[in-house]
């Protein structure tokens, strides 16, 4: 069996334990609303980030990768933090940094698949653009959340992400299959 590159190796542990960390900011995120829905929401989501640490262990695993201890201490406290100050930094920026953030993930997944692509391996296409549009399904509910707010457009401009701006190239309403999934972060 082919072994993937370092780039590969290096992305899938930082997806792994970065998914961590956006689970833990999710539970606080959700415990620091008062709307049910956007609880319930918030919810799927953080179960969908543990979902996909999962699935990103399967394909370690397949590849005797473990886990990088440092990437493990590190997102843990990242994810602590976020999920803490979710209750002191007010309503706007959970939202907004957490579609940004998610804005970002959707590449990750994209990229893995081109990569094991030029390797020859398509074993993992599915779930690597499954993740990657669920990423994209979470970035749009975020964004959604606060796309009347005005402060969406003071933190669009300093932190280059919102109505006009993205991290991936990806449009729900104009969604490629898998087969044709391949411009997807190209130059992302």
């Amino acid at each position: 069996m082919q072994q993937p590159t370092p780039e590969i190796i290096k992305l899938l542990k930082m997806a792994y334990s970065a998914e961590k960390a956006a689970a833990f900011a999710y539970q606080g995120h959700a415990k620091s609303v008062k709307n049910t829905t956007e609880k319930v929401a918030i919810k799927q989501i953080e179960d969908d980030e543990w979902g996909h640490r999962h699935e990103v262990l399967l394909i370690m695993n397949l590849y005797n990768i473990k886990p990088s201890k440092f990437y493990e201490i590190r997102f843990y406290i990242v994810g602590k933090i976020i999920s803490f100050s979710c209750f002191v930094i007010g309503w706007f920026m959970p939202f907004y940094f957490a579609g940004r953030l998610e804005s970002g993930n959707v590449c990750e997944y994209f990229r893995l698949k081109i990569w094991f692509n030029e390797l020859g391996i398509i074993q993992h296409d599915k779930v690597l653009y499954d993740m990657g549009i669920k990423e994209k399904e979470h970035e749009v509910y975020f964004y959604e959340q606060i796309k009347n707010s005005k402060l969406l457009p003071f933190f669009e401009r300093f932190f280059k992400w919102g109505a006009i701006q993205s991290f991936n190239n990806i449009d729900l309403t104009k969604k490629l299959p898998l087969e044709k999934s391949d411009t997807y972060c190209k130059n992302k």
